[in-house]
């Protein structure tokens, strides 16, 4: 099986959750310490070994395709005045990685953007990183190594991942929590503490923000996907649901009816950088890495 180089990033949320912070910065370009938090998203993406990522966005988020552009004008403007470095730190994409950018069009949900991504991935199977979930780039076992081991499952088994991570009781009904197959560990479904290793095993299907009495379990999806091409197909056959949205989640379950899905526990810390209070506690955070780093 041919390993994984796509991935896909959509972006053509509002970010009403960071208003009035996003009224007119995308969401994605809101500062985590030194960088945007979409550097991040993408800096994960690329050390996991992926080459093309797409972005799904709309028209008023040019922005953030800019961010990854060459800026030519600067680019010389630095170098007139000496600050090389400066200008070679702005220009930090591997010579081999491409950025692309697709628009949504209409805004469906999650599903519909994954699927308008479909263009440019064509017959690839692919990652998806959902860009409000950043994972802690300071610590060895988690901003990379989650998404590697995810590729490497779907390498060698050919099943489509999905991260998940264990929450707290009273978060349990915030997050889609995962409903495992018959056999899995009851420790790994239903105790609060963390993983030291990643572990992939077959998921039964999800429960969207259940009650705590009615949880199948404590693992909550991270946002960070690994899927067969074959997820095209359902979404495009996937009618709207909750919202008037096509749900991503509605194409998970036809997905894992025929063909079986995995779970992968996450190792290492994750921060939500779509929600006004974690971004504020996660920007802090980052902030002291980096200055401690300097």
């Amino acid at each position: 099986m041919t390993k994984i180089t796509h991935a896909v990033i959509p972006v053509a949320g509002f970010g009403t959750r960071m208003l009035p912070l996003s009224k007119s910065v995308p969401k994605e370009l809101l500062p985590l310490g030194n960088r945007p938090a979409i550097h991040y998203v993408v800096e994960e993406a690329i050390a996991a070994g992926i080459k093309h990522i797409v972005l799904v966005g709309h028209a008023q988020k040019s922005a953030i395709e800019n961010y990854f552009d060459t800026n030519a004008e600067l680019d010389h403007q630095l170098r007139q005045k000496g600050k090389d470095a400066l200008a070679d730190s702005l220009n930090w994409l591997p010579e081999d990685v491409t950025v692309s950018m697709i628009r949504q069009g209409k805004a469906l949900g999650l599903g519909h953007a994954v699927l308008a991504a479909r263009p440019i991935i064509g017959n690839h199977d692919f990652a998806v990183l959902l860009p409000d979930v950043v994972l802690d780039p300071f610590t060895t076992d988690s901003h990379s190594d989650n998404l590697a081991f995810m590729i490497k499952q779907f390498t060698n088994d050919g099943h489509s991942q999905i991260l998940v991570d264990k929450v707290a009781d009273e978060d349990v009904h915030k997050y889609g929590i995962a409903k495992l197959s018959e056999g899995n560990d009851t420790s790994i479904k239903n105790d609060n503490s963390k993983v030291s290793e990643n572990v992939s095993f077959k998921v039964a299907g999800f429960i969207e923000k259940p009650s705590l009495d009615k949880t199948p379990s404590r693992l909550a999806v991270v946002g960070r996907y690994v899927f067969s091409n074959q997820i095209f197909g359902y979404l495009a056959n996937t009618t709207a649901s909750v919202g008037g949205e096509i749900q991503l989640t509605d194409a998970i379950d036809a997905l894992i009816s025929q063909y079986g899905v995995n779970v992968t526990t996450m190792r290492g810390d994750s921060y939500d950088a779509g929600d006004m209070n974690s971004y504020m506690q996660a920007f802090i955070y980052f902030a002291q890495q980096q200055l401690t780093d300097n």
